[in-house]
């Protein structure tokens, strides 16, 4: 949930028993059961872990484990416990609080908190994807091209 350099919206839908968090990014969509259930076995590990939601009054608190560790946060471990809290502190604000637990890691469990603001006449969320005319990749390959044939003596094209 770590905002990036760009891409940072959120789209957060609720249904019966379950709360849906798509990020903007590469369009990663958690599904997190509000209800209680067992967690998988330790040996069943993901790139997002295991979600486990609860409330909390008007809180939704979401305790993660069985990370693969093939993504790493903030050079995590696969031992990672993330328990993160999403709190709505206004008409147009969620506030957004996690603490990590790795002791693999760090000496100590921390914690950290920002607030996403809700703008929709500024903001949208937009399909991640490559754009129609982008020839960065075209015009690369060609001008490496170019540099090949010129080391092998060859004409300017």
């Amino acid at each position: 949930m770590m905002p990036g350099v760009y891409n940072n919206g959120l789209q957060i839908v609720q249904g019966p028993g379950f709360v849906a968090i798509q990020k903007e990014m590469i369009h990663e969509t958690r599904i997190i059961s509000t209800q209680p259930n067992e967690r998988v076995g330790s040996k069943l590990t993901s790139w997002l872990g295991d979600p486990q939601g609860r409330w909390e009054g008007d809180t939704l608190v979401v305790e993660t484990t069985n990370f693969n560790g093939r993504a790493p946060f903030q050079a995590s471990s696969a031992k990672m416990k993330l328990v993160e809290r999403y709190t709505r502190i206004g008409p147009n604000l969620l506030e957004y609080r996690f603490t990590v637990d790795d002791p693999t890691t760090w000496t100590r469990p921390w914690t950290g908190m920002f607030v996403f603001d809700k703008d929709d006449e500024q903001y949208e969320l937009v399909e991640y994807a490559c754009h129609e005319g982008n020839y960065a990749m075209t015009d690369i390959l060609s001008g490496a091209r170019v540099t090949e044939r010129r080391a092998q003596g060859g004409a300017k094209k």
